[in-house]
């Protein structure tokens, strides 16, 4: 058998034995871009996820202490049943299939985004976030740099001069300035369409119906950082897009929650906050667009390629529009010019 049959096989027995059924069986319910893995059963007409996270590569640890945090601030995070962190299996509670990506439209837009905004303020006042990891200087930097390795580098075959290197180290001073003044606040990193689901307790799986929604996925790699990152990932999503019209109107009804809850004053005004989301929001964008391809060249995985031109685009123009950003636009887009962002190019 090969080391994924012995898991595989591992996980249904320890499946079998936690939930007393010995005809129980699993079927794939979601992967992510980590080596954690997730499994949908039904047993006495209840849903469940099985989770599986092999301690070796990805710790569950981290998983269960910030999923604690984040349901102690009544927040929908799945529930969970039983553990076995030796060899890194969870049975959790199963909030659905129901993911904001296949559920948002133009008309419960404004209702979905609503309560994920309730929620993310939820996180950010009531989640103790002080003692996580900091989204530092250092944090900062190292996720910028994933782009130009494996986008300019490796995917578009193209080293940066020395002249180049000066364009991008001041491109990224600016960002990386624009996200340590800001108020310090629980981040999740990756709040966004595939990890919100609509949760109303109409599906089999749902122990707590009476908790918030949405419920809230892939939280085990929290931080302590910028007050807009999280707004950003949710509102400049890669996988969705809006008017620029329609998310400049949610930017600002979040702002004017935080008004409401103390986090920041009236000097943070319209303009002000504008520009911490903007550049919040090319951090995400600049380190999501080298992720992508580290995922495919270095891992593995090729589906994150189709959502590359989503976040290109994000980062052109959002730096277009600060003219400080103007020289780091024009040298992104010279070399990706003629080039298919889609594709795997040979090594």
């Amino acid at each position: 058998m090969t080391a994924t049959d012995l898991r595989a096989a591992a996980r249904l027995a320890w499946a079998r034995t936690t939930l007393d059924d010995d005809a129980l069986t699993l079927a794939s319910a979601s992967s992510d871009a980590s080596f954690r893995s997730y499994w949908r059963t039904t047993h006495a007409g209840r849903s469940w996820i099985v989770m599986d996270s092999p301690p070796e590569r990805e710790d569950p640890r981290p998983w269960l202490a910030i999923g604690a945090r984040l349901a102690a601030a009544g927040l929908h995070v799945p529930k969970v049943v039983a553990q076995d962190l030796q060899q890194g299996f969870l049975l959790i509670e199963d909030l659905g299939a129901r993911l904001y990506l296949t559920e948002l439209d133009d008309a419960n837009a404004d209702r979905l985004y609503g309560d994920a905004m309730d929620a993310l303020l939820a996180m950010q006042t009531r989640v103790a976030s002080d003692d996580l990891p900091p989204f530092d200087h250092t944090a900062l930097v190292n996720g910028l740099e994933v782009m130009p390795t494996w986008f300019l580098e490796r995917h578009l075959g193209h080293t940066p001069d020395c002249d180049e290197w000066d364009v991008l180290e001041a491109a990224f001073d600016v960002i990386v300035r624009n996200a340590l003044m800001q108020p310090r606040v629980f981040v999740h990193r990756d709040y966004h369409s595939r990890n919100l689901l609509v949760v109303d307790g109409s599906n089999s799986g749902i122990i707590a119906p009476g908790l918030l929604s949405p419920g809230i996925l892939d939280f085990q790699g929290a931080l302590h950082g910028p007050l807009a990152y999280d707004l950003a990932s949710l509102l400049r999503d890669a996988y969705i897009a809006w008017p620029r019209e329609r998310v400049e109107g949610w930017v600002e009804s979040y702002r004017q929650r935080l008004l409401g809850a103390g986090v920041i004053d009236g000097k943070v005004d319209t303009a002000h906050f504008r520009r911490w989301f903007d550049l919040t929001g090319l951090h995400r964008h600049v380190r999501v667009l080298g992720q992508f391809y580290r995922l495919w060249y270095r891992d593995g995985k090729p589906g994150y390629l189709k959502d590359v031109p989503q976040v290109y685009r994000y980062v052109i123009e959002v730096a277009r529009g600060y003219p400080e950003l103007a020289d780091f636009a024009e040298l992104l887009e010279r070399h990706a010019a003629g080039h298919d962002l889609t594709q795997a190019t040979a090594a």
